[in-house]
């Protein structure tokens, strides 16, 4: 019968943090060297002072399938650097850090001012504020300078003076680095007390607040959950995904990381760059990226992103090496991009396919150029780069040939107008990393083509920007040279963002509110279409027949337009004008609708369903604001 992989166990803080010291104890490569900001230092100090919680640590077992490489935590002596930890601290690494510097290393504490200012600390307990009742614990810890002087009024006026252990004494303050060595400071007390002649005063004072404070940091214990060394690597991810409480989860490229640094390969700079080279986050970001703005289309690829197209590569590898050593069926490994494949990437993998993998990424942004998808906001789906930017990788110059272009095209909006890959989406990337190429070269088109249907009245319900076949419907207009009502000039890249180019309403929304026209008819795609800034000024909430009475007549700052060169703007769109020119709503949403259908059976390069049996599930594209007011429950 198979047990936990885990045990969980109270361990006395002191231990811990003589581990730390040792290097019994060290943190995987990846996790940052970070101590907390000062308030959140003296809340962990306070707790601990108070026996309160501060919560668990996750440890691993070293010597197993997951080998990090190991790094001693921030402060420790060079010697810990030359040991071999016993175990690597996955979750916890601040509190530990934090409380391992103030308390055991002894020396200044590098941290951060809520002003967000860098200072170097030395921590005390305010002995007299600790033992008042009434007194917030919190208040009783007391961050000094460096020089242990704290001054007011610029420097001018010292308001606490501990630059001496004598000092410390007289004020009745305790140095948390003390609070292990309660023996050494207790005889160092009782010897400048008893010259003072004030001992049989203050030792009352000092004996409870051992007994209250100090024996609280000695007896302390901390919950660890351990993981053996036989833990698996995808069992590791998901620990930091759900386990971990120091703020971003750690990911899959972080653990990849940690490994390949075990080989002496800097995952973090490829990606981020360092020592003056620029990284693959910092290329993809500048691709294409239009003046005056700094970055571009693929600037949102993530560094899993890029893992999961180069883990395609190697798993078909796999796959291949055991089709040619006879094996079929279930006994052929699969072809994936899943957080396993990612954690089980060879590093000589990696640097075979990075190059290719890297250039697959930045034909990926031209060819989302094409089809005139040129900003982050507007693209259909996130996750559809990965499958095209592999595509590419893998079939290279091939995609310049125009009829492996109509083929990709046809591919990518199956995908956006099929929204396919809305989630769920690692068994359907390396599905079309597969079908792809091979229909490229006379093979069975792709499932995402053959099994994908556009229904007609999806139309009506596509409301939202968030739905990746209303971007797509967007695209797909501006592909068709659709022209700007009032300057006539086709949406390329340099009228999109010159002039401020958006998906505007045809029939305004004022009219139609005045028509009293539902906003679940007329916030539809099919009443909307791609207009720069200037234009959706001049067209207002005013009927259609005004606004374009309006552009035919000119203005101070806009030549008139003849009606049949109108016309011929509002047909770009796939707009009919004399529906628009009769303010006719009804008749103008049925007639668009055909010709929007039309659109994208092109695109997909097969009929939509125009049938009458309803899709299951009710359309809902709100945004998580709207779905959430509708689930709170109204006051009483």
């Amino acid at each position: 019968m198979a047990g936990a992989a885990f045990q969980t166990n109270p361990y006395n803080l002191h231990n811990l943090l003589q581990s730390c010291h040792s290097g019994a104890l060290q943190l995987p490569d990846f996790q940052r060297s970070r101590v907390w900001d000062e308030d959140r230092i003296k809340s962990l100090i306070a707790s601990v002072s108070r026996a309160f919680p501060v919560g668990a640590l996750m440890t691993l077992e070293t010597g197993g399938e997951v080998d990090f490489k190991p790094r001693p935590v921030e402060g420790a002596p060079d010697q810990a650097k030359n040991a071999q930890p016993s175990s690597l601290l996955l979750d916890g690494q601040q509190r530990m850090t934090s409380l391992y510097q103030v308390t055991i290393r002894n020396s200044v504490v590098e941290t951060v001012t809520p002003k967000k200012k860098k200072v170097r600390r030395w921590f005390y307990i305010d002995i007299l504020k600790a033992l008042d009742p009434a007194v917030d614990r919190e208040d009783a810890i007391i961050g000094v300078p460096e020089d242990k002087i704290i001054r007011e009024n610029f420097g001018k006026e010292v308001v606490l003076d501990l630059s001496s252990r004598q000092a410390e004494f007289d004020n009745l303050m305790y140095p948390v680095a003390m609070v292990f060595h309660w023996n050494e400071w207790q005889m160092q007390f009782i010897g400048h007390s008893n010259a003072k002649g004030n001992f049989q005063e203050k030792w009352p004072i000092i004996n409870r607040f051992h007994d209250e404070i100090v024996a609280n940091f000695a007896s302390y214990q901390v919950p660890v959950i351990a993981l053996g060394k036989n833990t698996s690597k995808e069992a590791v991810c998901v620990v930091f995904e759900k386990v971990n409480t120091g703020g971003k989860p750690l990911d899959a490229f972080e653990l990849v990381t940690a490994m390949y640094a075990a080989s002496g390969h800097e995952l973090r700079k490829d990606w981020f760059g360092g020592d003056g080279t620029k990284g693959r986050h910092r290329l993809f970001a500048e691709t294409l990226h239009p003046a005056g703005h700094e970055t571009g289309i693929i600037a949102n690829v993530a560094n899993t992103d890029f893992l999961q197209a180069i883990s395609l590569f190697h798993t078909r590898d796999r796959r291949r090496a055991a089709e040619a050593a006879g094996k079929h069926g279930k006994e052929l490994p699969p072809v994936t991009g899943n957080r396993q494949a990612l954690l089980s990437l060879p590093l000589e993998s990696y640097q075979r396919y990075e190059k290719q993998v890297e250039r697959g990424f930045l034909q990926a942004a031209k060819f989302l150029h094409m089809l005139h998808i040129y900003r982050i906001f507007d693209l259909p789906y996130q996750s559809q780069i990965v499958p095209l930017a592999a595509i590419l990788a893998d079939i290279g110059d091939a995609w310049e040939h125009e009829a492996n272009r109509a083929k990709l095209a046809q591919w990518y909006w199956s995908g956006v107008f099929g929204e396919l890959y809305g989630s769920a989406v690692d068994t359907r990337i390396a599905r079309d990393f597969m079908e792809v190429p091979a229909w490229l070269k006379g093979g069975d088109a792709p499932s995402t083509i053959s099994e994908t249907m556009f229904r007609s009245d999806r139309l009506k319900t596509m409301r939202m920007r968030l739905s990746a076949a209303y971007k797509g419907v967007n695209a797909l207009l501006m592909k068709e040279r659709a022209q700007d009502f009032r300057s006539g000039q086709e949406f390329d890249h340099t009228v999109f963002f010159g002039e401020n180019v958006d998906i505007h309403h045809i029939f305004p929304q004022d009219w139609c509110r005045r028509q009293l026209i539902k906003p679940d008819e007329f916030d539809s795609i099919i009443n909307k279409t791609p207009l720069s800034y200037k234009t959706n000024r001049i067209i207002g909430g005013v009927a259609p027949s005004q606004y374009l009475t309006r552009l035919e007549a000119g203005s101070e700052t806009n030549p008139r337009i003849e009606p049949t060169k109108l016309d011929a703007y509002l047909a770009s769109h796939l707009i009919e004008p004399s529906l628009l020119r009769a303010d006719d709503f009804k008749g103008f949403m049925a007639d668009r609708q055909k010709r929007l259908l039309g659109l994208i059976e092109k695109a997909m390069g097969k009929e939509a369903y125009k049938g009458d049996v309803p899709e299951e599930g009710v359309d809902d594209e709100r945004d998580d604001d709207g779905v959430e007011a509708e689930m709170t429950i109204a006051a009483e």
